[in-house]
């Protein structure tokens, strides 16, 4: 089992080349506008079931709460861009064999998609991770209807490892997965 890191390392604030952009630690006060922006079903479409749709107050306070009290030393850190809470980034460490990769997911407001926030994001925490945990693989599998997803991934320096053949079911229709991973030499 991979070492818990310092308490300093699980909640970093990280400025992202975008003026007024920011990785930081979700607060009790995102709630609203996360909530806000998490309620639409084209950003549920990409992601796993258990992000729910509608996407409620109640859901984003249970969110904020759960990314405080998790037991494990996963980061989930709040995308702030203009001072307001507009998307979720997360690095979910894995254990036994798989204990130096993790997995890497986000979602980010419709309105604020195409200016290259994602992919600063992305390219940021990674960069963090590999730098300050003993991990060498970041991975991430992205639905193959979502091709923005997937150039956010290049673009933060991932690549393209494998079609995993109808591993996704989403809303009624199984489709194909698109594994991505940076690997730290």
């Amino acid at each position: 089992m991979q070492p818990a890191p310092a308490t300093d390392l699980l909640r970093p604030v990280l400025e992202l080349p975008i003026v007024g952009v920011r990785l930081r630690p979700f607060l009790p006060t995102d709630a609203p506008t996360l909530a806000q922006h998490a309620n639409d079903r084209a950003i549920w479409l990409n992601l796993r079931d258990r992000f729910p749709h509608p996407y409620t107050l109640k859901d984003a306070e249970w969110y904020v709460k759960f990314v405080h009290n998790e037991g494990r030393n996963d980061l989930h850190l709040c995308i702030e861009a203009a001072g307001e809470a507009v998307g979720s980034i997360s690095v979910l460490f894995q254990d036994d064999i798989n204990r130096r990769e993790a997995e890497i997911g986000y979602w980010l407001a419709r309105s604020c998609w195409g200016k290259g926030i994602a992919t600063a994001a992305v390219k940021a925490l990674s960069d963090y991770v590999l730098a300050h945990f003993d991990i060498c693989r970041l991975y991430a599998t992205v639905f193959e209807y979502n091709p923005a997803s997937a150039r956010v991934l290049e673009k933060a320096g991932f690549v393209l490892e494998a079609r995993l053949r109808k591993s996704i079911t989403k809303a009624e229709q199984t489709v194909d997965g698109l594994l991505f991973a940076l690997v730290k030499d």
